[in-house]
């Protein structure tokens, strides 16, 4: 558990996957599929099926929740693009959009950085997002991640073409700024 005043990321518990259920797969259409990865498709699931597979989240390292004053708002990941495990990629989804614009995204993804570079022996954190989702562009660059990449159009949402956009921040910039905020 890694905790910044009333904000908590932690792992996920057996109390929290009804919460996630309807966070995240009860809906058809919910509003943060509008900025998370939209030209992906998501499939609503009834909770007899999530139940059959949903204890497999519990305890793991590489997908935790997002607390705030007891009530799960959304979740951090991470995966690695390579089987090498030097290229990590982390993931942030507020799924309820009377969270977002506080600043809970910037301040969950701080910690949960901070707590992969604490945890794990990775030279760097990357995080993939699109053209479309300005918000989390601006997420990224306010914990110190720049921009790494830029795929132009290859992302399709409502008929529009925007650009994947790959960010990153390596260990040391990490530490460094980390010290300046001491």
């Amino acid at each position: 558990m890694v905790r910044d005043e009333e904000l908590v990321i932690r792992p996920i518990a057996s109390r929290d996957l009804d919460r996630l259920w309807e966070l995240m797969y009860k809906d058809e259409a919910p509003e943060f599929k509008k900025w998370d990865a939209p030209y992906f498709e998501h499939r609503a699931q009834t909770y007899e099926v999530y139940c059959q597979n949903a204890g497999e989240h519990v305890g793991r390292d590489d997908m935790w929740v997002i607390e705030v004053d007891g009530t799960v708002y959304g979740t951090v990941s991470f995966y690695y693009e390579d089987a090498g495990q030097n290229w990590l990629e982390v993931g942030i989804i507020l799924h309820q959009a009377d969270r977002w614009n506080r600043g809970i995204g910037t301040r969950a993804l701080k910690l949960w950085v901070g707590h992969l570079f604490q945890t794990l022996p990775t030279v760097r954190v990357g995080l993939t997002t699109w053209s479309g989702n300005e918000r989390m562009m601006k997420v990224a660059e306010k914990i110190g991640m720049r921009l790494e990449g830029r795929i132009r159009q290859v992302r399709v949402v409502d008929d529009v073409r925007y650009d994947s956009i790959r960010m990153g921040l390596l260990r040391e910039e990490w530490m460094t700024e980390s010290a300046k905020s001491r």
